[in-house]
């Protein structure tokens, strides 16, 4: 798929390199953008052969955050309800970081220059985010006197300490890259994260794409579940996955030392 504000291109290893594509704007988030995001989530979760997901920006930045000139030009008889839930748990402002998660294969972002905002969100939605050092980041809507509402509570669960957390979101106070690692924001810093991304997500690549897409499934469900509910889950995965053809070539192409042949999903 390629669309004006974000292209997929799908790579014969099943990872997609999904961009946002308003580098002018250091891909803030206008109306477009987000129709263009949540019609590129919904694409990949149908998408055939597709093992990794790497998402980054074009141009300078990540993602600047909302367009706020963009919004605000709205009549307000145009907006829908906040609370109305127009994707599935979500309502369209959050459905733009909550889609990645709803993704059935890892999300790898690569964060580079500018991510502030509704960026912050996005990037959080992803798997794993590698992040250049020197990025300009800040949990932003408290400087608009709002507070973070695009799935980013949802999201930084288990990522932030709680007081950390509240720091950040209560001041607004910009951070960089090398920061948020510390504060679990970032899974790794480098001076090339698209690269880093790539090898993250070619190595995903490699593995059994049924296990992959049951561990996510199991990663999400370790958020939400009960102790008792993921002992459970767990068995579920597993019994689906063990002396399967992917499950047997795994082992064999291991034992063999040579790459695997997996059948897509």
């Amino acid at each position: 798929m390629s669309s004006e504000r974000v292209t997929i291109e799908l790579a014969d290893n099943g990872v997609a390199q999904v961009r946002l594509n308003r580098p002018d704007k250091m891909n803030a988030l206008d109306p477009a953008m987000f129709e263009a995001i949540i019609a590129a989530g919904e694409e990949l979760r149908t998408m055939k052969g597709l093992r990794a997901v790497v998402l980054a920006g074009e141009g300078r930045s990540f993602c600047a955050g909302l367009d706020v000139s963009s919004f605000t030009a709205a009549p307000d008889g145009e907006r829908k309800p906040l609370t109305e839930r127009t994707h599935g748990n979500a309502n369209t402002f959050q459905e733009v970081a909550m889609t990645w998660r709803k993704c059935p294969v890892p999300v790898i972002a690569a964060v580079h220059g500018v991510c502030f905002g509704g960026g912050m969100q996005i990037a959080s939605g992803a798997d794993i985010r590698v992040v250049h050092p020197a990025s300009r980041m800040a949990i932003m809507e408290m400087k608009w006197g709002l507070v973070p509402d695009m799935g980013g509570y949802h999201l930084w669960r288990g990522l932030v300490r709680d007081d950390v957390l509240r720091e950040l979101v209560y001041t607004n106070r910009e951070f960089t890259g090398e920061e948020a690692q510390g504060y679990g924001l970032a899974t790794f810093v480098s001076e090339d994260p698209l690269g880093k991304a790539n090898d993250i997500a070619n190595e995903i690549a490699n593995r059994n794409p049924e296990a992959i897409r049951g561990a996510k499934r199991l990663s999400e469900a370790m958020l939400e579940k009960s102790g008792d509910d993921i002992l459970m889950e767990e068995s579920v995965e597993q019994a689906a996955i063990m002396r399967k053809p992917n499950q047997a070539e795994a082992v064999m192409a291991g034992m063999q030392k040579r790459p695997a042949k997996f059948t897509d999903v």
